[in-house]
């Protein structure tokens, strides 16, 4: 796997101050995508352990609330084999930090038994991640008001307890900017 990025202190991609980490590699290719040069699965620097640690040491500082995963398309299965590492590793080690994943692709019909992007390591992952941003960018229904995503059909996923509801649990994230927080 190849990182294109990583932000630090990054307040735009979730809740809190974030890592967010940019993967490489994404065969939807959304029409009007942010971060088009991640299409390419050699785009940037191969992950590592020395960048593994980097992170984990990183994340660890008392002012982060957590890491988001994004890209390209973390869902992509040959970078599922190296992210179920990486989360598992830091559920393990900082249990307190928030995961947060961007996905291309639909929770419940390309991330289940059968779907398109389901793998080995897919119930891992969604076991352990926390919050899973879901579902194409699509240009036609772009709106700049939504949080942390940028068309409507994009869902903000609470994952610990969609798992344990066995249904899609809105976080409440989903609130637009404009919508006033209670």
């Amino acid at each position: 796997m190849n990182v294109g990025q990583i932000y630090k202190a990054d307040c735009a991609n979730g809740t809190g101050i974030r890592i967010s980490l940019f993967v490489s590699g994404c065969t939807i290719h959304c029409k009007g995508c942010f971060n088009s040069q991640t299409w390419d699965f050699h785009f940037g620097v191969p992950y590592d352990e020395k960048m593994e640690n980097f992170i984990l040491h990183e994340l660890s500082r008392d002012f982060y609330e957590g890491i988001t995963i994004l890209g390209g398309e973390p869902f992509e299965p040959s970078n599922q084999e190296v992210l179920v590492k990486l989360v598992r590793r830091i559920k393990k080690e900082l249990p307190t930090k928030s995961i947060w994943m961007f996905s291309g692709y639909v929770y419940d019909c390309d991330l289940i038994p059968g779907g398109k992007r389901y793998t080995e390591n897919t119930d891992e992952i969604l076991n352990t991640i926390d919050v899973l941003v879901d579902g194409p960018f699509k240009i036609e229904l772009r709106n700049i008001g939504l949080r942390f995503r940028g068309s409507e059909n994009q869902r903000i996923i609470d994952m610990k307890q969609t798992r344990k509801l066995g249904k899609v649990i809105l976080h409440p994230a989903m609130q637009s900017v404009f919508e006033s927080n209670p």
